[in-house]
């Protein structure tokens, strides 16, 4: 929608993760650098941890554009809510082996005979688990023990974890002492600073064409850092969101006023409505008020109906503590 407005080739912001739109900030070069170091050595595991939406797919997804493809074999798994031996159907199933109605033992033989082939061929494989802060103790002592598989001077099976930071945590218990030993480099992804995010957001603009159109000054890149804070998911939602509104209200230079329309317009929208009680009157004061023929009457009713208000502004103090209650008749 935006897109032709700014003069754009497509959407810059998009959630999905796209390795065209990498940037390598400081900690995710770092992290690359211990992906490529894992790679080298052909074992054991390394461990990417980063908060929700840091970046920890889209690293991945650059490493395999990098990976020479003929040479290693890549896996990727993604759903980890699942137990011991499901997670062993799901690395089956991710090198594209048979799974379905086979026995444990079977399951084991068919990875093993597959690595066993793939070695033959001069290849290397490796296995990618997304969310691993999801997987069971159990899960992952089967995946532990499927780095057992290898010949006599070489791993079969090197596996990346990939988990949000309480999963370093998790492989620090004692229980995972075994898997621990056996991970050969770990990194903890954090957020970007304001420098960082205000190129990672300009990055990604010029990658689609940006020209400097729609203009975002200083104070806005620090008003989106401190909002998003520097959490890449977060920033792509963010701008994403203002130029929509640039679009929808042509704006051309986005100031922190701007900005701080976005993120107003975001949190009423995320604000939860407060219901206002509602306070049903007595029937009797509507009977009380009508059809007052008699004017020998008329103060005894008056009387009864001052009674009858008065509970009712009772009942209403209990819900509205602050009601003034000044005016009431003594």
């Amino acid at each position: 929608m935006y897109e032709k407005f700014y003069g754009l080739s497509s959407k810059p912001f998009q959630l999905k993760p796209d390795a065209r739109f990498f940037y390598g900030s400081k900690g995710h070069k770092r992290a690359m650098s211990y992906l490529e170091y894992g790679i080298s050595q052909g074992e054991g595991f390394i461990v990417i941890t980063g908060e929700i939406g840091a970046g920890k797919t889209t690293l991945m997804r650059n490493l395999f554009l990098e990976l020479v493809t003929d040479n290693i074999v890549a896996a990727q798994i993604v759903n980890t809510h699942v137990g011991s031996e499901d997670i062993l159907r799901l690395v089956a199933a991710a090198f594209g082996l048979e799974y379905e109605n086979l026995s444990k033992a079977s399951l084991l033989r068919k990875i093993e005979e597959f690595l066993i082939n793939v070695d033959r061929q001069g290849k290397r494989a490796l296995l990618v688990v997304d969310e691993a802060q999801n997987l069971t103790p159990r899960a992952l002592e089967e995946l532990r023990m499927l780095s057992n598989f290898q010949t006599a001077d070489k791993c079969l099976l090197q596996t990346f974890l990939l988990g949000q930071p309480e999963f370093r945590q998790v492989i620090h218990t004692p229980e995972m002492q075994q898997l621990y030993q056996r991970i050969i480099a770990s990194y903890h992804l954090g957020p970007l600073d304001v420098i960082e995010t205000r190129s990672y957001i300009e990055h990604r603009l010029t990658t689609v064409g940006w020209k400097n159109s729609p203009e975002i000054n200083r104070e806005a890149f620090i008003a989106i850092h401190d909002y998003t804070g520097g959490i890449p998911r977060k920033i792509n939602s963010f701008c994403d969101r203002m130029l929509l509104m640039g679009f929808l209200d042509e704006i051309l230079v986005f100031t922190d006023a701007e900005i701080k329309k976005v993120i107003n317009d975001i949190q009423q929208e995320s604000a939860v409505p407060v219901q206002t009680p509602v306070v049903s009157l007595p029937d009797q004061i509507d009977d009380l008020v009508d059809n007052y023929s008699d004017a020998a009457m008329v103060d005894e009713r008056l009387t009864r109906v001052e009674k009858a208000l008065i509970s009712v502004i009772g009942a209403v103090k209990k819900i509205v503590p602050t009601l003034k209650t000044s005016n009431l008749p003594d």
